[in-house]
């Protein structure tokens, strides 16, 4: 009888161990597949950098526009508010809606199509036609709308508003509380319209050559949705009640153990 509980013991023990590590196998990671931008030292000195940072307008885009002069009161006909008067407290700017032609209503000179244009080139083309009513008009232009979403395997995943309109992958991916640890890292997706067209991109984050990457700068509206790695999506599709299969089954190699160690004495 001892004999039978003994090696009943060691088999039901041996049983346990085997499901454990199967279970922990599932949740673990190789480092190759968690550290960023890896051997960026040997990768950087040969890099071509593709990273240009150019934001250019497209429809929907929401724009705030500043015209100023050496005549301010010449210049408030082609500004949505007061330039001369005082800033008061609440004042709203009102900003250019882009429509899906590329244009904007603009005071005095009417539509003018922008959609395309770097932020430079929508400026000197306001001031070149501005220019006919009134001497050396200077514009600015900002973004009022620029957003990036970021979804997925992140731990604060929402939209979030830039005020410098200038945003790398990084930098995103910081905002949203940096990716967790079942975050794809060698798959992360970047949806974005381009010329009317929804289009999306690769980037591997262990991979260095994210720096140098057309990918690198962001686009107003881009969505990064970071994939739940083979941990993550097999620990989904594991049976609910298998952590209390795991618990009666410690349960029972606890009572075991307790038996075959009194049947010893």
């Amino acid at each position: 009888m001892r004999k039978v509980f003994i090696r009943n013991g060691k088999y039901i023990s041996a049983l346990f161990l085997m499901f454990l590590l199967v279970f922990m196998g599932t949740s673990c990671g190789s480092k190759k597949d968690i550290i960023y931008f890896q051997d960026i030292e040997s990768y950087a000195p040969n890099a071509v950098d593709k990273a240009k940072y150019q934001l250019r307008i497209v429809p929907n885009d929401n724009l705030l526009i500043t015209v100023s002069a050496l005549n301010p009161v010449a210049a408030q006909p082609f500004n949505s508010v007061d330039l001369t008067g005082s800033y008061a407290t609440g004042l709203e700017w009102k900003g250019y809606l882009v429509d899906e032609r590329g244009e904007i209503n603009f005071p005095v000179i009417g539509k003018v199509t922008i959609g395309g244009l770097t932020k430079a080139e929508a400026e000197k083309l306001l001031e070149n036609k501005i220019l006919q009513y009134i001497a050396n008009p200077v514009v600015n232009i900002r973004f009022m709308n620029y957003k990036v979403s970021v979804l997925g395997e992140v731990n604060k995943p929402g939209t979030y508003t830039i005020n410098d309109e200038k945003l790398t992958l990084p930098e995103a991916i910081s905002l949203a509380g940096d990716l967790t640890i079942y975050g794809q890292r060698k798959d992360v997706q970047i949806f974005r319209m381009e010329n009317g067209e929804k289009k999306y991109y690769t980037v591997d984050l262990t991979n260095p050559a994210v720096f140098y990457s057309p990918y690198y700068y962001l686009q107003q509206n881009d969505v990064i949705y970071v994939k739940p790695n083979k941990a993550k999506t097999g620990a989904a599709t594991i049976n609910p009640s298998l952590p209390v299969i795991f618990s009666a089954i410690s349960i029972l190699v606890t009572v075991t153990t307790l038996i075959i160690t009194l049947t010893k004495k």
